[in-house]
């Protein structure tokens, strides 16, 4: 009796050691299947190239993040995809929804957008397939006036990270009757996605000067980002509404907590001006002029 009650105890213990170490080995599983998010945590334009050219990537993958509520239109996700392949080579782009809680925020500053994007983002690049996160506001941006034409529409803030305050653009867009809100979704993730494709000279250099300039809070004249060509989706109309003339410089530039900085904050006063110049076109889609076609195909683009 004694013997076999010796031999279970030696059994329990044996067993007890296997468990052990298959524990370990799954915890050391799951840290090394740890996703890597550097590659996403960079500077608007950094991967440029690797949007537009198949060269790393070949897949893009872009996760729509949106409060209840506010999910884009199918027609502007539709137009925006298209977009996507007539530029980039990027034949292959899935999207993923991801519906999220509000944060019952009053206005969002960029830095608290990029919190939530820490919390709530599931997609990051693995092996040939780009990660791009986006995420719709219920909040406006900290410091909009839509009464004064003081606005932001959109802002991207790192290499593959943006914003669309969907609750300025349904505003924006019920101030006209000629323009839809899938117009005004489609015109601001054209042109925020432009300034991932690196331009202008925000990644992606330019083949001709086509840069504009602006105004910064010392009243000197900067380059912008933005293109100077009329017409032209990326075009730096950066004037608010009213006396004041105040430029968005000043405001897109800003450096945040961890080192974000937001390569543009794009105003529904530039937006409404563009849309309102195609109203009597077949579509309102604002398109690229020729000098940032130049860039993007320097760069790996299609065209």
């Amino acid at each position: 009796m004694n013997k076999f009650k010796s031999l279970l105890l030696v059994g329990i213990l044996a067993l007890a050691v296997s468990c052990s170490k298959n524990s370990s080995n799954s915890d050391d599983d799951s840290t090394t299947a740890q996703v890597d998010k550097s590659a996403n945590l960079l500077a608007t334009g950094d991967s440029a190239n690797d949007i537009l050219s198949n060269d790393n990537f070949d897949k893009l993958l872009i996760e729509i993040a949106y409060v209840t509520g506010f999910k884009p239109t199918e027609a502007a996700i539709a137009d925006f995809t298209e977009y996507l392949k007539e530029h980039t080579f990027k034949e292959d782009i899935e999207l993923v929804y991801n519906e999220l809680s509000s944060p019952s925020e009053d206005d969002l500053t960029l830095q608290e957008i990029a919190n939530l994007e820490t919390s709530n983002r599931t997609a990051f690049n693995t092996g040939s397939t780009l990660a791009i996160y986006i995420y719709f506001a219920d909040a406006p941006a900290e410091g909009d006036d839509l009464d004064g034409g003081l606005v932001t529409l959109g802002a991207v803030y790192r290499n593959t990270s943006m914003v669309i305050h969907e609750v300025t653009v349904r505003d924006l867009a019920s101030l006209s009757s000629s323009i839809s809100e899938a117009d005004v979704e489609t015109t601001t993730l054209n042109h925020e996605f432009g300034h991932l494709f690196g331009l202008v000279d925000l990644g992606t250099e330019m083949v001709n000067d086509h840069q504009s300039e602006s105004e910064n809070e010392d009243g000197q004249l900067v380059p912008d980002n933005h293109c100077n060509q009329a017409g032209c989706l990326m075009r730096a109309e950066l004037q608010f509404g009213g006396s004041s003339g105040k430029s968005l410089l000043s405001n897109s530039l800003a450096q945040y907590e961890d080192g974000i900085k937001s390569g543009c904050r794009l105003s529904g006063t530039t937006v409404l001006s563009l849309l309102q110049q195609h109203t009597a076109k077949t579509t309102n889609t604002v398109p690229l002029d020729a000098e940032c076609l130049l860039d993007i195909r320097a760069n790996g683009g299609r065209n």
